[in-house]
């Protein structure tokens, strides 16, 4: 068995879809015997993933798959091997750089509480 990593995209569409495109791009790890097999495996992991609820505001959502954008082999698991990599263009990189000090604060105390306890 070998293991792949799949970029899944989604597109979320909120009510009558009248707003700024909303994507989620999500990375799994799939087990398959050859490239194709992971794929399909990939890809139905993705169709069962379709979701549609009602928000807060009673708007309809839906998490509609797109399609499998990347599909990786990974040759072996390495301790600290680079997975995936994407260049990221802001208009405000102080904003940036803030939300991504937020975001490994929050991820670190928040490991910190669970193994205390504390939360």
């Amino acid at each position: 068995m070998n293991w792949y990593l799949a970029k899944l995209v989604f597109r979320i569409v909120c009510g009558d879809g009248q707003h700024t495109a909303q994507f989620d791009e999500q990375l799994r790890l799939v087990a398959g015997t050859d490239k194709e097999n992971a794929f399909r495996k990939a890809y139905d992991i993705a169709r069962q993933e379709e979701d549609s609820f009602y928000n807060r505001k009673e708007q309809l959502v839906r998490w509609e798959f797109i399609n499998i954008s990347e599909l990786y082999h990974l040759q072996e698991l390495i301790d600290g091997a680079e997975l995936y990599s994407r260049i990221e263009e802001r208009e405000n990189a102080d904003a940036y750089i803030h939300a991504i000090h937020q975001k490994a604060k929050n991820l670190f105390f928040g490991q910190t509480h669970q193994l205390l306890k504390l939360a």
